[in-house]
């Protein structure tokens, strides 16, 4: 116990000290505070340019604890097609551009996780109550409809101001998709679609910090493959998206997401971590038809799958220019971030100027303006919600074994030129010194040299 409360205020002191390198808010100036309040208190929903959809059963599926909800679906059949109805949480209705709230939004640019909780993009007032697609009742949304057919084909039908009433929230791990039969063939549709675009879209296991009261702190690191409802729900996302995408590209305009394809030398590199991963990887087989065949629930197709992530191309978002078509690797399209407008800053944008676009309206020049601004925004917002994630990651690795110091663990070389290894226990990547000469996939022994919470390092050595 005593061991255990020495972590814990080491956690404490470490996300403190997060808080202070990264100058991250704890909570919003009473300004905000009040501007929020006076918001969702005066909103009137009863609005003439909006389309009353509350009769529709809008439900949301997202994890268990969370009421920030950005989406709301409705889905139904149309002959041989599946019909989407998607509804955004409409935070413009509340927080208009000249605002303190939407000023700070600017500053803060995306939703930081990890922090107490989380560090969110708008007040709680708004993206946790008034504004969220909770089943309280009616809430403003901007509603993107999709088709798909049965090969797989998408077809935008419109962008529109609505009003509408979630009739429950849904939860990954509790949900059971066989009783929403148009839920899993959409999403069945999307992957053909996927195939047809020749996506390198992967869903590859995520480093995760898990509550445990066993474990020192409190936490504990574990890889974790995305449940099947959470792959089955990402296809709504990506649909609305791409179709978003292709109407902002026609109209050559917009903000969008792109990403460059891996190049040679990374291609060469994940060659021989294959080798190394025990992956038979044939001369004339690609790197996508590679990555479908893969089990992402074996542990070695899973290093490889993060292998494959972090050779990518950086993601980063760009304007658009006619020198250049708007062109995502990973996703195979043109591609927009338009689905998560409470939790990132774009998104907001983009809704607003797909809703103009598709109902043919003029895009006033205020609105490219500040488009025109977004991507160097939103880069320095997501490095400094990386480096977040980062930090607390390294805080809870050294935590977890700074009462550890000397014990061999299993291990696995995940980047042989650089020394680096993951513990097959908790998922813990470090630099290991005196490694005997090895490839990527290795299995070795090390001991833990340091685990320093205060510096956020924890450093191995290797054993024979």
């Amino acid at each position: 116990m005593r061991i255990h409360k020495e972590a814990q205020r080491a956690l404490k002191l470490g996300i403190d000290s997060i808080v202070e390198q990264f100058q991250l808010p704890r909570s919003f100036s009473p300004e905000i505070e009040s501007e929020a309040a006076r918001a969702s208190s005066g909103f009137q929903l009863q609005d003439g340019n909006r389309i009353d959809l509350t009769g529709l059963p809008f439900v949301t599926l997202d994890p268990t604890t969370s009421t920030d909800l950005d989406q709301a679906f409705y889905l139904e059949e149309d002959g041989e097609t599946i019909v989407l109805y998607y509804a955004l949480a409409d935070i413009g209705a509340f927080a208009p551009h000249n605002g303190y709230v939407a000023q700070e939004a600017w500053k803060r640019g995306v939703t930081i996780y990890g922090i107490e909780g989380k560090i969110p993009l708008y007040p709680k007032s708004l993206s946790q109550h008034a504004a969220s697609l909770l089943p309280e009742g009616p809430r403003p949304a901007i509603l993107v409809t999709v088709s798909i057919a049965k090969d797989g084909t998408l077809h935008l039908h419109g962008v529109e101001s609505i009003y509408c009433a979630s009739r429950a929230k849904l939860a990954y791990d509790a949900i059971d998709i066989r009783n929403y039969p148009l839920l899993k063939a959409f999403a069945e549709r999307m992957w053909l679609n996927d195939l047809s675009r020749g996506a390198m879209r992967i869903d590859s296991p995520q480093q995760e910090v898990i509550a445990d009261e066993t474990a020192p702190g409190g936490v504990r690191l574990e890889l974790r493959s995305r449940l099947y409802s959470e792959v089955v729900n990402s296809a709504l996302s990506l649909a609305v998206n791409i179709a978003l995408g292709e109407l902002l590209r026609n109209a050559e305009v917009g903000l969008f997401r792109t990403m460059d394809t891996p190049n040679e030398n990374a291609i060469r590199q994940l060659r021989r971590s294959a080798h190394a991963f025990g992956i038979e990887w044939h001369l004339a087989e690609s790197l996508y038809d590679l990555q479908r065949r893969l089990d992402p629930n074996n542990a070695s197709h899973q290093r490889f799958l993060l292998e494959t992530r972090r050779s990518g191309g950086r993601a980063s978002y760009e304007i658009f220019s006619s020198k250049k078509k708007p062109w995502h690797s990973a996703i195979a399209a043109t591609y927009v971030h338009a689905t998560a407008p409470m939790r990132r800053l774009a998104d907001r944008y983009v809704l607003d100027l797909a809703l103009l676009i598709a109902n043919r309206k003029t895009v006033p020049e205020s609105l490219i303006e500040v488009i025109s601004l977004l991507p160097e925004s939103m880069q320095r917002s997501e490095n400094r919600a990386n480096g977040v994630d980062r930090a607390v990651i390294d805080l809870i690795e050294a935590v977890s074994l700074q009462h550890r110091i000397g014990e061999v663990l299993d291990a696995e070389v995940v980047d042989a030129d650089a020394g680096i290894v993951q513990t097959q226990q908790g998922a813990i990547r470090a630099r290991a010194s005196n490694l005997p000469r090895c490839n990527h996939g290795d299995k070795v022994k090390v001991r833990i040299e340091e685990a320093n919470p205060a510096k956020r390092r924890v450093r191995f050595v290797g054993v024979f």
